[in-house]
């Protein structure tokens, strides 16, 4: 499930659902407090982020929804699930992006997960709501190009 991400990162988890829900104007990259138990758990790829999403409470930034499995080989020490988990940003950048939220209506929605070096890091995107029609138009365009790249492909056999 792991994939590999250039400059020695390697992908954990990722949100596939947030590029067909939303339209992703800016990324941004964040540190994740986590527990010991929860990092174990994340290099075993017990991660869920599809109804993920993040909120500001006190000048920090937290991502709700994500979901660590317990680690199995844990004790006492592991921790809720689906706890809010403390991001780890400037706060120049988390005022910026509160502001934006609260004024333009954009949404924060973590697109992945990923080991940089020993740490975990979170890529954020600040996203537009789609409509309907949007997603509609989206898995359209999708069809067309998998339609032409299975021709050229089959084109190229033939030859």
């Amino acid at each position: 499930m792991a994939d590999k991400k250039q400059d020695g990162q390697k992908i954990i988890a990722q949100n596939k659902k947030a590029y067909h829900d939303y339209f992703v104007e800016e990324k941004y990259e964040a540190g994740i407090a986590l527990a010991g138990t929860e990092v174990k758990s994340i290099r075993g790829g017990g991660v869920n982020l599809k109804d993920s999403y993040c909120s500001f409470e006190g000048g920090e930034i937290f991502a709700v929804g994500m979901h660590i499995s317990p680690y199995e080989q844990g004790n006492i020490f592991n921790t809720d699930p689906m706890r809010d988990k403390k991001l780890l940003m400037h706060r120049r950048e988390i005022i910026k992006l509160q502001g934006l939220v609260q004024q333009k209506g954009f949404t924060i929605v973590p697109l992945s997960l990923y080991f940089s070096g020993s740490h975990v890091k979170v890529e954020l995107g600040l996203c537009r709501g789609k409509k309907l029609y949007d997603k509609r138009d989206s898995d359209a365009k999708r069809s067309a190009e998998r339609d032409i790249d299975r021709h050229m492909k089959d084109r190229s056999y033939e030859g």
